[in-house]
Formats: C-alpha cells, structure tokens, sequence
C-alpha cells in the first residue's frame, strides 16, 4: 500500500486516539460492500404496509414515502447552510438552487399522483386513513420553520399582531396550518392536530428555537449589503420561495380536488381539516422571503401561477 496513505490513516486515527492496525486488521475480516446492501434495498421495498387490499393505496404509500426522503434531503442543504458561521454568496446560491431543484421534483412529480390511482380504489382506501392528514408531515413543517422567520408563518388572519419577539410557544398557536385541526372561535383542536402536537410539538419549538438566526431568510439579511444584491441569489430565492408557496402548494390542491371533489363540492379530508382555505396560497399568501417581491406581487399571490 502506499506508504502515503498508511501514513494519513495513522495521522488520522492517532488524532482520536486509535490503533490504526485494528483497522487495518478489521478490513481483513470485512465483506465487499455490493449495492443492495448499502441502499439497503430489501428494507426499503419492504416499508409499503397496505391497510386494504385495493393496490393503487401502494402507489400511494410509495409517493408519500418518496416526498419524505426528498424532504429529508431539502434538510440536509439547509442544515449545512445554517451550520456555516461565514456563508459566502456563491455557497449560499448553490444550496438554494439544489432546495429549488427538489421541491421541482416534487411539484412536476403529483402526475404520479394524480394520473396514478384509480379514482375509486383511492375513495375506498382513504376512508382507512382517518384521522392521519397529510399536514402531518414533520419534516415539512421544519422546512418552514428552516426558510423563513416565523412570523412570516402566522396565520394571516392574526400575522399583523405578532413581530419578532413574540414567544414561540405563542406563535406556535397560530401557524397558519394550525387553520387546518383548530376552531379559533373555541380554541377547540381535532384529534388529528392534537395527535400531531403530541407527538411532534416539543422537537418543532426546539427546532424552532435552533433556527430563529439560522433560517434561509435570517441568514440572507446576515449577508454583506452587496452580498444581498447579487442577481443569482435573489433569482434563487424568488424560484424557491414561489416553488414552495405556489407551485408545489398548487399541485398538491389539485391533485386533492382531483380525488376529493364530489358533485362540484370539495370532500372533507381524512384529517377533518379545511383543506382549501388551508392550502390554496391566496388565503394564507404565504412567502417565505417578503423583501423578494414587491407589493404588487404580494397582492397577487396565488391567484395565478
């Protein structure tokens, strides 16, 4: 072996305190690595769990199932752009733009969706999904809280009452899709909101917490001032920001209206939520990056793509 790399495997492990012969030793005993298991393939094909017999609901499964991995992967980019203390603009360009091209993905990728399962099979087999809702997504609530301070997440009905030092636990209690499982006439939340707050409230107001200087949005205004005008930053953001609150937020609607829309009235959702004021943008006009666009923009969000 060259003698090279001997000598950086020994620097390598002598500086965490290890015998680089155990290692070297252990790659005696160690099988070749092959694709099936590094993909861990059998796993994955293995995760689909039908409720019914109907087999559109695998496509189903499968899509939901892909949508999650693809969140996780929009994560990992802005992990790594919060986690950097000196971002430069050109680093910051190219991991928005790699956020930007998965969120294309999923927004061109609901054909599968709403092409892909026989209307019938899907009305049969979404009645075994009460109470789940697909705003239940995790992963997707922390890439909001990720993009964008959360003010800019308030419901829109209550967003001119709160500003950068309302607390998070009280912001929380207004996000704009808490619209989708609260009566806030009561105060009253459904079971499926319930069960998600359960669940996933705690983690959500640490996350939360975690980003508030290091969302997308907070660390752009971090930027040098020439920083902040570069062309190729802001044509990034603008795509992300109107991918994600428009385009994609309107491919999911149609693909619901497509299968939830029954004699011209839209059906109510397996989570019991208000899925079209919750989701269509004009009514919550989402934007993560405000200062992007201008008022007339503003004005007009959601009302044409």
């Amino acid at each position: 072996m060259d003698s090279k790399i001997i000598n950086q495997l020994k620097k390598k492990y002598e500086a965490i305190d290890q015998d680089t012969d155990m290692y070297l030793e252990g790659l005696l005993h160690s099988k070749p690595i092959n694709y099936w298991d590094y993909i861990q393939t059998d796993a994955l094909l293995n995760l689909q769990v039908q409720r019914t017999v109907f087999p559109d609901e695998n496509v189903f499964i499968m899509y939901h199932q892909i949508s999650e991995l693809l969140f996780k992967m929009v994560l990992s980019e802005m992990a790594q752009i919060a986690n950097c203390s000196q971002i430069d603009v050109n680093t910051f360009t190219v991991k928005v733009l790699r956020i930007s091209r998965y969120f294309d993905v999923l927004t061109s990728s609901f054909s599968i969706m709403k092409e892909g399962m026989d209307v019938g099979q899907y009305n049969k087999f979404r009645t075994t999904l009460t109470p789940a809702s697909g705003f239940q997504s995790a992963q997707y609530r922390k890439i909001e809280f990720a993009s964008t301070e959360l003010n800019n997440l308030i419901d829109k009905r209550f967003r001119a009452n709160f500003d950068s030092n309302s607390t998070p636990e009280f912001s929380f209690e207004h996000l704009y899709w808490q619209a989708a499982g609260k009566d806030y006439k009561t105060g009253k939340k459904t079971y499926t909101l319930s069960a998600f707050e359960e669940r996933y409230k705690d983690e959500f107001l640490r996350f939360i917490k975690a980003y508030k200087h290091n969302n997308l949005w907070s660390k752009f205004k971090g930027l040098k001032q020439e920083d902040q005008k570069s062309t190729d930053l802001i044509n990034a953001m603008r795509h992300y920001d109107y991918t994600v609150n428009i385009k994609w937020v309107m491919a999911h609607y149609e693909t619901a209206n497509h299968y939830l829309k029954i004699n011209g009235k839209s059906a109510e959702a397996t989570g019991g939520s208000e899925w079209v004021k919750y989701m269509h943008p004009k009514y919550q006009k989402r934007i993560f990056f405000p200062d992007l666009w201008s008022e007339k923009e503003k004005e007009a969000w959601g009302t044409s793509i």
